[in-house]
């Protein structure tokens, strides 16, 4: 009866998502969507379900800060338990703020992550914590605090199931949008907004707002209710596009070029390996090797491993020691021009490309190029130039292809 209902309330959007939660395809879920996306609306709906289903088990539910509870996240919770039909099998508690399921005494707990001791001294009257849903996980401070209160968390039990949901900030390089870009094989990283939702239970007024701000402010359109990180204006690269780079599509480039910046700590090594398409002025990032404390023998044997000796390697010439060592190892390296002008040139030159990139090939080429923006001054105004942090990658690649726009322009 519970699944019949279930698929009443719960968004089309979600079907395969509640399949999945259900059969435990996965640990961890992440939830990214804009306004109307039902994103919590079905966490609210599928932790009930999942504490019945499985009875020596509770959940916690967690905001960054405590008194934005009541009001958000614990009477989301009080409505999903209302449209599965269960209102009475639960009781309300605020003092602590929990849901008790009758039957069984299993509990839903609400806390803020602002008391952290408060968590780690958290106890259930039998069993053990299997669920664990943050809501708004981009007001947490971090991969580093969420994981903390997991290690609270998920011990003493056999299964566990931990939901993140929240709508994307607008700055490409913030953690929770890198974080939801890192594969793990264990989580499942879902994205809805609005469209996704039956008309009816978002409303005429709701689609008539968000019609109005698409015809009259596109980009927070984007943001707001397709719940796209379009960053703040400042992005330095914005021809990007992440999609997967078939090995059957990647055994077609034969235009390859590669590049080395080097690094030891805490700048890393990197190196890459891309493709240029000189008639639709489009690069493909195909390989990277990105590494902190990576001595100059491991990574040039690591590139013969791959068996990337078929293109000149570019690299900074800042070390020509190190260039040195690559060709005494038998790689085709040799050292970058650069010169007056040579960054500024070559950096304007990557922005008027289409960019290419598959995360599961160049996860660091994609942090850096999504991430990578102008500085702000003290009044939010961009500084010119281009900062020289986080760039490991896009430096590599400017030295990739140095001999394409050296030929177009700059001179030494």
């Amino acid at each position: 009866m519970s699944e019949i209902r279930l698929s009443q309330v719960l968004g089309p959007a979600f079907h395969g998502l509640a399949r999945d939660v259900f059969q435990h395809g996965h640990t961890h879920y992440d939830l990214s969507g804009g306004r109307g996306s039902l994103k919590s609306s079905c966490v609210s709906l599928l932790v009930p379900l999942l504490l019945i289903q499985h009875p020596g088990t509770h959940a916690l539910v967690l905001r960054k800060v405590a008194n934005t509870i009541r009001d958000s996240v614990y009477a989301q919770y009080i409505w999903g338990i209302d449209q599965l039909g269960m209102a009475g099998y639960w009781e309300a508690k605020v003092q602590p703020m929990e849901l008790v399921y009758r039957p069984t005494g299993q509990k839903i707990l609400f806390r803020g992550a602002d008391d952290p001791m408060k968590i780690k001294s958290i106890k259930v009257p039998f069993g053990y914590i299997a669920v664990t849903h943050f809501e708004e996980k981009d007001q947490f401070a971090g991969r580093h605090e969420i994981r903390n209160i997991l290690q609270s968390t998920m011990r003493g039990g056999t299964v566990f199931w931990n939901f993140e949901s929240y709508n994307p900030p607008i700055s490409r390089d913030n953690w929770a949008n890198l974080d939801s870009q890192e594969d793990r094989p264990d989580r499942l990283c879902h994205k809805s907004n609005y469209l996704e939702a039956p008309t009816p239970w978002l409303g005429e007024q709701f689609l008539l707002e968000a019609q109005h701000v698409k015809e009259t402010n596109e980009r927070a359109y984007r943001h707001e209710y397709l719940g796209e990180a379009v960053g703040l204006g400042g992005n330095v690269f914005e021809n990007l596009e992440l999609r997967d780079i078939t090995d059957q599509e990647a055994a077609a480039f034969d235009r390859i070029y590669q590049g080395v910046d080097w690094g030891w700590y805490p700048d890393a090594f990197a190196f890459v390996r891309l493709h240029y398409d000189r008639a639709r002025e489009t690069i493909y990032f195909i390989d990277e090797i990105f590494e902190n404390k990576l001595a100059n023998e491991q990574a040039a044997r690591r590139i013969k491993e791959k068996g990337y000796t078929d293109a000149y390697i570019t690299c900074d010439s800042a070390e020509p020691k190190s260039v040195a060592d690559f060709r005494a190892l038998g790689l085709p390296a040799k050292e970058a021009i650069k010169g007056p002008g040579s960054v500024e040139y070559s950096m304007k030159w990557l922005q008027r490309r289409k960019l290419v990139m598959d995360k599961r090939r160049t996860p660091n080429v994609c942090k850096e190029f999504v991430g990578y923006e102008f500085e702000r001054d003290r009044d939010g105004n961009f500084i010119t130039g281009y900062p020289d942090k986080n760039n490991h990658s896009i430096d590599a690649a400017r030295y990739a292809l140095e001999r394409v726009w050296r030929r177009m322009g700059v001179t030494a």
